[in-house]
């Protein structure tokens, strides 16, 4: 079989096997990523464990990463108003050296909350791109849902939750923004890390899902394209490429579903469904992987 990323980058060769898997099960991964992706339950996890119940190949780091730009997409839409209000206000405060609107505020936090999921995002890229990849262990991810679920159900008990999108400061960007580094873990999720960071901070549910989706695009973006841009000097082949527009595509449309349904979701309701739901899987993919039943 020949390989869709045949060319060694920095020695060593790039897992582009989802290639392999085709257009069918490509979309089927591809809605699984989109729906997984945005809410706090684990992307990583999920496309590691429905490939595994299928009994097909896991599709890699490099495909979940390119893959998260459909989030991009789906976010930039739903959230357009906000994201425009705040790019705007940015520009218009360096335009008048007026620097004490919430929305550069806001906007300086978002960048300054990026910088170090993004350096230790490059401390770790060779590790987690790797065929094969310790960290996407079954027991690194099932652990790291189970700790992910408890977080949730502590964050939901003990915090109050009254602060709106009006109310968030420079200091909320940084500690959520930091919160992010967690989530290059496979298994934490980086929305689990994020809403829950914000619901420790006393955001509305709500109100941390949505900064935790616009905090992400600058994340999300630059993961996307470094795992194409990798994919490319790895020499991905043409048939490769057409796979993962198709992932990208319906991951995309999946993506908006996704964060539509959970913004309706959490203005009524809190997020303890997801903080059992990964307790649940967390114990599956540990108890299945030690059984041998999970590989």
């Amino acid at each position: 079989m020949t390989l869709a990323c045949p060319i060694p980058v920095h020695g060593q060769l790039i897992d582009c096997g989802f290639a392999d898997l085709g257009y069918f099960k490509i979309i089927i991964l591809g809605i699984v990523q989109g729906i997984t992706e945005l809410l706090p339950i684990s992307s990583t996890a999920h496309l590691r464990i429905v490939p595994s119940f299928l009994g097909w190949q896991d599709p890699g780091t490099p495909f979940t990463g390119a893959v998260q730009l459909a989030s991009f997409f789906a976010v930039m839409i739903y959230f357009r108003k906000e994201i425009f209000n705040i790019f705007n206000g940015s520009i218009k405060s360096i335009k008048n050296k007026d620097y004490s609107s919430s929305e550069f505020r806001l906007g300086m936090g978002i960048i300054i909350g990026t910088i170090p999921v993004g350096i230790m995002g490059l401390l770790l890229k060779s590790t987690l791109n790797a065929p094969n990849s310790p960290l996407r262990s079954l027991y690194v991810i099932g652990v790291a849902c189970i700790v992910m679920g408890a977080i949730f159900i502590v964050a939901e008990k003990i915090c109050k939750h009254e602060r709106d999108f009006s109310k968030l400061t420079f200091k909320d960007c940084i500690i959520v923004g930091l919160s992010q580094v967690a989530a290059l873990i496979p298994g934490v999720s980086r929305s689990g890390a994020t809403i829950s960071a914000g619901l420790f901070l006393g955001l509305k549910r709500e109100t941390a899902a949505a900064f935790s989706f616009i905090l992400g695009v600058p994340v999300i973006v630059a993961a996307g394209l470094k795992q194409i841009e990798e994919m490319y000097k790895a020499g991905m082949t043409t048939h490769g490429w057409s796979v993962l527009a198709v992932g990208i595509i319906t991951a995309s449309i999946a993506a908006f579903l996704a964060v539509f349904g959970l913004m309706k979701y959490l203005e009524q309701r809190s997020t303890l469904i997801f903080a059992w739901y990964r307790l649940t899987l967390g114990f599956i993919l540990i108890i299945g992987a030690s059984l041998g039943w999970i590989v």
